[in-house]
């Protein structure tokens, strides 16, 4: 059942583009699944039930807990990193 999941398609918010299933469970921080994954694909899957069988209770919880920084956070962020850089 897992290749038959791998090869679904759908767009992708973050990138804008089309991306395979296996894409999004592999393209994550420290090369685990996106934090958007259950966002994404729970209309087409039974995504929550399909995490919790394929990870570790401590890797499906800290999917359920990651939360994206706020875009504003994200912008201070980098413009205090390109300003040491430059300084």
């Amino acid at each position: 059942m897992d290749e038959q999941f791998d090869r679904l398609e759908r767009r992708c918010p973050r990138l804008g583009g089309s991306v395979t299933f296996a894409y999004c469970k592999a393209c994550g921080d420290q090369v685990g699944p996106c934090w958007k994954i259950i966002d994404c694909w729970w209309e087409h899957i039974d995504i929550v039930t399909y995490l919790q069988e394929n990870l570790s209770a401590e890797a499906f919880q800290k999917l359920m807990d990651a939360r994206p920084k706020p875009k504003l956070a994200s912008l201070v962020e980098l413009i205090e990193q390109a300003k040491n850089r430059t300084g």
